[in-house]
């Protein structure tokens, strides 16, 4: 229930994908998927992440690609005119 008062309070599911480069082999590339609710365009949570990342592992990020969707749309959501009962 808690994800969805969030998905109302403008968070969207965001996924990210993390291309580090590897702490004992500096040529070769890692990548780490990230996914979370988060809110465009900012990204707060993914940038308490990435801060996270970079002061507490060993391996430097090299790029970071984001997609977000909204999962809850307008349309989605719908309030009932009429209710209807048999016997």
């Amino acid at each position: 229930m808690a994800d969805v008062a969030r998905q109302l309070d403008s968070y969207r599911l965001t996924t990210a994908e993390i291309l580090y480069r590897m702490p004992d082999y500096r040529t070769l590339l890692q990548s780490f998927i990230w996914q979370d609710y988060d809110i465009a365009p900012h990204f707060p949570e993914l940038h308490k992440f990435l801060t996270f990342w970079e002061s507490n592992l060993d391996g430097p990020i090299h790029s970071v690609t984001i997609a977000h969707t909204e999962i809850i749309t307008p349309g989605d959501a719908r309030y009932i005119d009429a209710l209807q009962t048999l016997h």
